[in-house]
């Protein structure tokens, strides 16, 4: 009888974990299609803005940055209120951004919309890495992190066939009204059905916010793990910035078509994400990660050979796929590392880590959209450049006793 019931409970725990993965993948959903879904219709939107391609650009820059500031007033609210009110709060601020991004008359008015629906978004990123740490081990959050890839990696691919489909049929207006219902959907499956994982901390006060930080950021494996795993992510931020660009203007993809390129890098991305997570029933993240970011700056420097002799579509597609797919397996593990030491404080750090990707995305868009690229030239040289300087980060901030014992196992 009580085998019987232990294996009750496993079961309830088994499907409890399912549907708050899920709940969580969606959520974190969220950032992709903010992003992604409107890229085809960066044309469209140049054209009914009165505006030019570099513009329009920028609004990508303005929503990385609202997402690199916000993300620092998510973590202490999670850590001292619970992590589910400053979720829902976080989700009605972006519904009401995106609502004004739809009816928005302006490229400017675009630009300042898209930093507050960042904002808003800012809390479906930190908190869901947080509830991660709260319910799961080290090795296994890293495995729940490629499990969120897999929701998450659906995204990009879908979402900029949907925008094609919805700039091509609707407008880009309908893009935002899309995300205004998503939105409300996530606001509502958040609140029905997520479970509170931290409560209440009154000891965690708001004003030593700072102080906490500060710790985060002393501490060199933290820094470790985020700084390589942010340049990596910031590579494949730039490629999104740039590829409307490249794929569409320059190599001459139809619009309704640039969907599939981009889709089969985040086909890439979710099938490294899945290996990742039966690799580390063996591996620990560590070494994973050690490999991810080796062939992340290979793959880089490949990349940024073929853009700089105007070396085909090919040249730049294949050395690109390989660069985003193994980001499937560096994000999840280097999260993992990063967040792994921080306990109570998981809210703050997921928050600190978010902000500092955040902060390298948004640096890495800025510089694109203001280069005013003629070829595919520039796109792939900040990706190679990204990839080349996350595995020097990795491999100098490595603590001596470690590289030691690498030696001694060799």
């Amino acid at each position: 009888m009580t085998v019987q019931t232990s294996s009750i409970s496993e079961k309830a725990a088994h499907v409890h974990a399912g549907r708050l993965v899920l709940i969580l993948g969606s959520l974190t959903a969220l950032g992709p299609l903010s992003v992604d879904m409107y890229l085809p219709a960066f044309p469209n939107m140049a054209s009914t803005l009165g505006t030019n391609l570099s513009s329009v650009e920028t609004s990508l820059a303005s929503y990385f940055a609202g997402l690199s500031f916000g993300q620092l007033f998510y973590g202490p609210l999670a850590d001292r209120y619970g992590r589910k009110g400053p979720l829902l709060i976080g989700l009605a601020i972006y519904a009401l951004a995106s609502v004004a991004c739809a009816m928005a008359q302006s490229i400017e008015a675009v630009i300042a919309l898209r930093f507050m629906q960042a904002l808003g978004a800012c809390g479906g990123m930190v908190i869901p890495r947080a509830i991660v740490r709260d319910r799961f081990e080290h090795q296994e959050s890293a495995r729940i992190f490629s499990l969120l890839m897999l929701i998450m990696g659906v995204a990009p691919i879908l979402a900029p066939l949907l925008g094609g489909y919805f700039s091509l049929n609707f407008g880009w207006r309908s893009i935002f009204w899309f995300l205004v219902a998503f939105s409300s959907l996530a606001i509502v499956g958040a609140g029905m059905f997520l479970p509170e994982t931290h409560g209440a901390h009154p000891e965690h006060k708001m004003k030593g916010s700072f102080s906490t930080f500060g710790r985060i950021l002393r501490d060199r494996e933290f820094l470790r793990y985020t700084l390589s795993g942010s340049i990596a992510q910031a590579g494949m931020f730039a490629y999104i910035t740039g590829s409307p660009f490249v794929f569409i203007e320059y190599f001459g993809i139809p619009a309704d078509k640039f969907g599939w390129v981009f889709g089969s890098n985040a086909l890439g991305l979710i099938a490294v994400s899945q290996l990742n997570a039966r690799l580390l029933r063996t591996f620990s993240y560590e070494k994973i990660l050690t490999v991810a970011i080796r062939i992340v700056a290979v793959a880089g420097t490949l990349l940024m050979i073929a853009g700089v002799a105007n070396a085909g579509l090919w040249a730049v597609m294949i050395p690109l796929f390989l660069y985003v797919a193994t980001l499937g397996a560096t994000f999840p593990n280097a999260a993992a590392g990063a967040l792994a030491s921080q306990g109570r404080n998981a809210g703050s750090a997921s928050a600190m880590l978010g902000t500092l990707q955040m902060m390298a995305a948004s640096l890495a868009s800025f510089i694109l959209s203001k280069m005013h690229a003629t070829s595919a030239a520039p796109m792939t040289v900040i990706v190679g450049v990204c990839g080349l300087l996350s595995l020097l980060i990795f491999t100098l901030m490595k603590k001596p006793q470690e590289s030691k014992e690498d030696i001694a196992a060799g």
